[in-house]
């Protein structure tokens, strides 16, 4: 890819684009995660609630962290520990962006991240499901149930806990 495709100017500035490999209507829902914290930063500012302030800037981090804005730049070769900061950012930012009533497969999360080789990254997904739910920022379900531990086998969703930060 040309150096050119990978950033877009506006106003005279220059950011990182999205990362092209996101399918589509994961990307839009990303996207529509990013201006619903876009607009929550904005209410918390009037308000002037500090804790209103953090969570939103946290959910904006989140959404631009998994669409690849940020972060390790997507066109460059990630590490594990680049691929789990951004599987952690997709699961929080689409589990909140599907609130309240629905949850969100770890391949999405996946797919997000792993572009055509989405596969070879579900273990490191569930991993760090796992490692969201044991600090309580999501539920994995499973038949409609939460399931504890890391020991969880077969299908299961993720569903965000609507009490907590997204950040």
């Amino acid at each position: 890819m040309d150096g050119d495709e990978r950033w877009i100017t506006i106003d005279g500035r220059r950011w990182r684009r999205s990362d092209p490999s996101i399918p589509e209507p994961l990307r839009k829902e990303l996207v529509a995660e990013l201006m619903a914290a876009r607009r929550a930063v904005a209410a918390a500012n009037r308000s002037g609630d500090a804790d209103q302030l953090a969570d939103a800037r946290a959910r904006v981090h989140a959404a631009k962290l998994a669409l690849g804005e940020r972060g390790t730049p997507w066109w460059d070769e990630p590490d594990d520990a680049s691929l789990r900061t951004r599987a952690d950012a997709a699961i929080r930012a689409l589990a909140r962006h599907r609130l309240p009533d629905r949850t969100i497969c770890p391949s999405d999360a996946a797919r997000v991240i792993g572009g055509s080789g989405w596969r070879r990254t579900m273990d490191l997904v569930r991993s760090v499901a796992a490692d969201l739910a044991e600090q309580q920022m999501i539920d994995v379900m499973q038949r409609g149930e939460v399931v504890t531990g890391r020991e969880w086998r077969g299908p299961v969703r993720l569903r965000s806990r609507a009490d907590t930060p997204s950040g």
